[in-house]
């Protein structure tokens, strides 16, 4: 008996492989396929501004990378005693000022040198609303009614939230492509919409600024030939549509619902051969986090010389493979 409708997941026509270098930006359902990801080994680098939720933050950003943009303290401002910039995600954030533009700084470099060489870009968007500064905002570094990435918890009345409509998203995310393809032709595209309830903007407004991101996301893939859509949000609301995947906060997804859209990804999205050394490189990686109650023991010993010859013998065939933290703690014998 069938239990939930299927989604249909269109698998790339080339899919991942371990040789390939992935950006990943956008709403912190990102850093969940990121931290799968690196975790696994496979060469990646996650929100060099930080999380960012909607597609104007997003794409000025990636434009900032292809510019290689550096940043000054004329961009930064200071509220509650800390130094930050209306661009970056608070982790930037800092109480001097040398340390929250050198932070900024070499995110920006590094990703400008990561993104040029890079196979795939994978763009999660989280929301349709923006956030305009207004006339009582502190406006250092940046004009009246420019969008914000990130409000740093400022007062409600420095900002002007507006939802933006489906041709801008279109628009924007359409120039975004064309550039990055112009600086660097090999890359290619995976679409995303963050399953995550922004239910601060309401269960009705939520719904509806996620609709435009699904629509305008699914005008550029039908665009681009380099562009594809990974169904993230409906396999979390069409497929589990159930609370007991979602955290205590009933906006998030759990362990459980991110472990399931993860696996789909692998199984449409990555390579079989790649698919086959997850597994190995995922038994060293747990291997790795064990702790021993008692690691003077003969078995611990043996643990740790087991794990290291299976990575030496990983490195040895797979030289692409940055093994040298577990190579490093498996030595210890």
């Amino acid at each position: 008996m069938q239990f939930h409708l299927p989604v249909q997941i269109e698998p790339l026509d080339t899919p991942i492989t371990y040789q390939d270098k992935i950006l990943l930006i956008g709403s912190c359902f990102t850093e969940h396929i990121g931290n799968a990801l690196s975790d696994l080994k496979f060469s990646t680098m996650q929100n060099p501004h930080g999380i960012l939720f909607g597609p104007d933050a997003v794409c000025k950003s990636l434009h900032s990378y292809i510019q290689g943009k550096t940043y000054s303290e004329a961009d930064l401002f200071l509220l509650n005693e800390v130094w930050n910039s209306w661009d970056h995600h608070s982790r930037f954030s800092h109480f001097d000022k040398s340390n929250c533009l050198n932070g900024i700084n070499k995110s920006q470099a590094a990703a400008h040198q990561f993104l040029k060489g890079a196979n795939w870009l994978i763009i999660t968007l989280g929301s349709s609303f923006t956030y305009a500064l207004t006339k009582e905002a502190d406006t250092t570094g940046l004009e009246l009614q420019d969008r914000v990435a990130n409000c740093h918890r400022a007062p409600a009345n420095w900002f002007q939230k507006s939802m933006m409509d489906i041709d801008e998203i279109k628009e924007m995310l359409e120039s975004t492509l064309k550039s990055l393809k112009a600086f660097n032709p090999e890359l290619k595209f995976i679409f995303t919409i963050s399953p995550v309830r922004h239910i601060r903007d309401g269960v009705t407004e939520n719904n509806l600024s996620k609709a435009r991101l699904i629509e305008a996301v699914h005008f550029i893939c039908n665009k681009f030939e380099s562009a594809y859509y990974f169904p993230a949000y409906e396999l979390v609301i069409d497929v589990l549509r159930d609370y007991r995947f979602y955290d205590i906060d009933l906006v998030h997804p759990n362990y459980a619902a991110t472990n399931f859209v993860m696996e789909r990804f692998s199984e449409n999205c990555i390579a079989a051969d790649a698919q086959q050394l997850m597994k190995e490189i995922r038994q060293l990686v747990i291997a790795r986090r064990h702790r021993p109650f008692q690691p003077e023991t003969k078995a611990h010993q043996q643990f740790l010389s087991s794990n290291f010859e299976k990575a030496k013998a990983l490195k040895n065939q797979y030289s692409f493979l940055e093994l040298s933290e577990e190579l490093t703690y498996f030595s210890q014998t």
